[in-house]
């Protein structure tokens, strides 16, 4: 009996753990991708994703933090349990669920080329851009499509782990464009100083399996609570007009429905 007491025990301390770690949630989240992204003057992350991660946190009753990381060590350190959930406009792709698992669609963003206005450059192609060097970020769906589609054909493509890097490189004259998300390169880029002379060359890359099925949070395959708890806190966000309040406000001209 006493064994069997103990065993009770056990069993309501391991289901108050699990209770207790439902009700926080730690986001994985790199911070150099504005709009989704970014640390404002006092140091303080804001962004899309932000306050997409606020606003899901309130839904679900749940207290939210963030941990930092580069893109393309965010899913080695979801695995590594040092945060709960990738929350930086990380898109659903096969590729992924390899490895880990995926909330329902949340948003859709297109991916595009930026280049010099002037250059010549007309189409988002890899006969338009042979010869050409194109930054992307590392660890993102733009690498891997630039690296199919584009490389082999005579495009360079040189990964970088910051955005911002690319877009230097860019003014620089070391790089001729960037594959990007839109959103991404418009208020990252475009609408600040530095992207005068700078513009949007040809139409959005397409390419489902690659560029995937819409922006989800990652989690680890074996957290099926945290998914639906998630996925159901997904649904009120999209219903109550807070995901298409926050699109207006940081995509201006995007349907996220879509990504169009």
């Amino acid at each position: 009996m006493k064994k069997l007491s103990a065993l009770f025990v056990a069993v309501g301390l391991f289901s108050s753990a699990s209770v207790l770690a439902q009700e926080t949630l730690r986001y994985g989240v790199e911070s150099q991708y504005p709009p989704f992204e970014s640390r404002n003057a006092q140091g303080e992350l804001e962004g899309f994703d932000i306050e997409l991660g606020n606003a899901i946190c309130k839904v679900a009753a749940l207290s939210c933090s963030w941990v930092e990381s580069s893109f393309d060590a965010l899913i080695p350190a979801l695995a590594a349990k040092k945060f709960d959930a990738i929350n930086s406009a990380m898109n659903i792709t096969e590729a992924r669920e390899k490895s880990i698992a995926f909330t329902k669609p949340v948003y859709r963003i297109p991916s595009m080329l930026v280049g010099k206005a002037d250059s010549g450059l007309k189409q988002a192609t890899a006969e338009g851009l042979q010869g050409k060097n194109i930054g992307v970020l590392q660890g993102s769906i733009q690498e891997t499509y630039a690296k199919k589609h584009w490389e082999p054909k005579g495009v360079t493509v040189t990964s970088y782990q910051d955005q911002n890097q690319v877009y230097n490189d860019m003014i620089a004259g070391r790089l001729d464009g960037t594959l990007v998300m839109s959103a991404a390169g418009q208020s990252g880029f475009l609408d600040k100083p530095q992207g005068k002379g700078f513009a949007f060359i040809g139409k959005p890359v397409e390419d489902d399996k690659i560029l995937g099925s819409g922006i989800g949070f990652g989690l680890r395959k074996d957290d099926s609570a945290l998914k639906q708890q998630l996925d159901t806190a997904i649904d009120k966000v999209q219903a109550d007009g807070t995901l298409t309040a926050l699109a207006k406000k940081y995509f201006p001209g995007i349907d996220v429905a879509t990504g169009k």
